[in-house]
């Protein structure tokens, strides 16, 4: 009965267009996650935590019940283009890695227009920064710290644990990244084309600094890379080509292909009432508790 009545608030919810001129999709998928049992057996550990330079903030999310084990830490870096999202709409996000026995830390990141490409990266080092000083007072593991994002969060993600500069110029060392999770991101996509990769991106000197595919490395961390056919807004090529360039070199990789879902339905996955979809959420925990000797 009431897993009929939530089904049914969701349902007037995407009537309501006042409602969702004032909600992003992301942050009304939270809600709904929260409503069918989704935030179950999860908390906010703690939320508006302040890290960097630049006033950034992050949430922590992690298991119900607080124990004296010592859990690995994934930090979650949503999408939008670099344009937009915040770290409270990824709710769903948080709450299923949480539950799946991570700590979770989502942090923001300064976005376009208010800044360009490296800056959001840097936003995202500091973020790294952060859990490897502060992770034990949440009770998570700064020796077991992994990478995932979707889209420009991807981007994120994949790009911090290949070039390993830019973690070492925020004070962190490299070894901290044991493995990455990349859902749906952009890893070869020069020349620009679209006009979110232009703003982002085109003002840079040297394009090719800005490619993760530029950075692939033999001593890579583990990557799963995630993508799917369906995908019209980041191409399987992005994936396929970064993986390629990888196994030339000897790094670990694996590649993902969803098939038939959409950008916004591998993220959409990881929810709960959209899990069906796709085994995303199964398989990015499996490969991740793998490479961490779990």
């Amino acid at each position: 009965m009431l897993r009929g009545i939530a089904i049914a608030l969701f349902g007037l919810l995407l009537m309501i267009g006042g409602f969702l001129a004032f909600t992003s999709p992301p942050r009304l998928l939270s809600y709904y996650d929260r409503a069918m049992g989704g935030g179950v057996n999860a908390r906010l550990v703690a939320e508006d935590v302040a890290f960097g330079s630049h006033g950034q903030t992050l949430d922590i999310w992690g298991a119900e019940t607080s124990t004296d084990i010592r859990r690995p830490v994934v930090i979650f870096w949503y999408g939008g283009g670099w344009a937009k999202g915040d770290r409270t709409s990824y709710a769903f996000a948080g709450r299923a890695l949480a539950k799946a026995g991570f700590l979770v830390v989502i942090p923001d990141y300064r976005k376009v227009p208010d800044v360009r490409f490296p800056a959001f990266l840097d936003d995202g080092a500091e973020a790294v920064a952060w859990v490897a000083a502060n992770a034990y007072e949440y009770g998570g593991d700064a020796e077991r710290v992994v990478f995932m994002g979707h889209s420009a969060g991807a981007y994120q993600a994949v790009m911090l644990a290949l070039d390993s500069k830019r973690l070492e110029a925020a004070g962190v060392d490299p070894a901290i990244v044991k493995a990455a999770v990349g859902l749906s991101g952009p890893y070869d996509f020069y020349p620009f084309d679209s006009p979110r990769s232009i703003a982002a991106f085109s003002q840079w000197p040297q394009p090719v600094e800005t490619q993760p595919i530029t950075y692939a490395r033999a001593d890579a961390p583990p990557l799963l890379l995630v993508t799917s056919d369906g995908d019209e807004t980041v191409r399987p090529k992005n994936a396929n080509n970064l993986a390629a360039k990888l196994r030339t070199l000897g790094a670990p990789v694996e590649v993902k292909n969803y098939g038939p879902l959409d950008h916004e339905e591998v993220v959409m996955a990881l929810s709960k009432p959209f899990r069906s979809k796709g085994p995303v959420l199964a398989d990015s925990v499996a490969f991740l508790r793998v490479q961490l000797g779990e």
